[in-house]
């Protein structure tokens, strides 16, 4: 029996793990949203604090060879990529919040 190619079985567990993504994102109710996207915004410091590294691998590495160079730039993508799912997780986050805050009417409330 031949061993499956190691490319392919990466690319089933991506394609399976996009399935799974899409299925637990949109069965998610609204009232949820909110913290589900505080704990991603989490999810993605811990990924900008990888990726730093990764960028910071080939210094911090003596003799490194020839892949230096493709990993600062996957780390540098990497921490570029986060930072902007960050900053649109906290939008997102603020929008969902400012439609549970009461609208004032107009005309203010003194009646004097």
């Amino acid at each position: 029996m031949d061993a499956v190619d190691p490319i392919t079985l990466r690319l089933a567990i991506f394609v399976m793990a996009i399935f799974v993504g899409y299925y637990v994102v949109w069965s998610v109710t609204p009232a949820l949203h909110t913290p589900l996207m505080a704990v991603t915004n989490a999810i993605s410091s811990v990924i900008i604090v990888g990726a730093l590294l990764a960028a910071a691998a080939p210094a911090l590495i003596e003799g490194s060879g020839m892949g230096s160079g493709f990993a600062k730039g996957a780390g540098g993508l990497a921490v570029i990529l986060a930072s902007v799912n960050i900053f649109g997780g906290f939008l997102v986050t603020q929008r969902m919040l400012a439609m549970y805050k009461k609208k004032e009417k107009p005309g203010g409330g003194d009646k004097s």
